[in-house]
């Protein structure tokens, strides 16, 4: 190799952070469960939102995530009632994939909120707690800042 061997002084360093390592989706997740995942997971790494302990909580949420895709194609094609001949006459009654899509909407609200999958969500993670806002209060009545 030709030239001068570097030295600390016209060395130059690497902007920013190293990207970080994002982990592959569990084997046991289902192919839409694997998508979300691959969609997802690397915003969560970003923020620091998806630690080795986290891991099995979030495959939870792209799986609901990916129920929640299932349930609303089979609403396309099934519809969201059907109707039913009852001793009170006619009636429409809501179909199996109506529910499902309720109950992974739910999970998926549920989950959801402990990476901040929310607007409100990601603001209350994102704020440094009740502790930041006793601080503040504190300065405004001792006139500082």
């Amino acid at each position: 190799m030709k030239g001068r061997k570097p030295t600390v002084n016209n060395v130059v360093p690497l902007k920013g952070d190293a990207p970080k390592h994002v982990p592959d989706a569990p084997d046991y997740l289902s192919d839409e469960g694997r998508r979300v995942w691959q969609e997802l997971a690397g915003q969560l790494v970003a923020k620091d939102r998806l630690e080795p302990h986290h891991q099995h909580m979030f495959a939870a949420y792209c799986e609901s995530v990916s129920n929640f895709i299932d349930a609303t194609h089979c609403l396309a094609m099934e519809g969201m009632y059907y109707e039913a001949n009852t001793r009170n006459g006619k009636q429409q009654k809501k179909t199996a994939p109506w529910g499902l899509q309720q109950e992974a909407m739910a999970a998926m609200q549920r989950l959801g909120a402990l990476f901040g999958m929310s607007p409100v969500d990601e603001k209350r993670l994102g704020a440094g707690g009740q502790g930041d806002l006793f601080d503040e209060v504190l300065n405004k009545i001792n006139g500082v800042g």
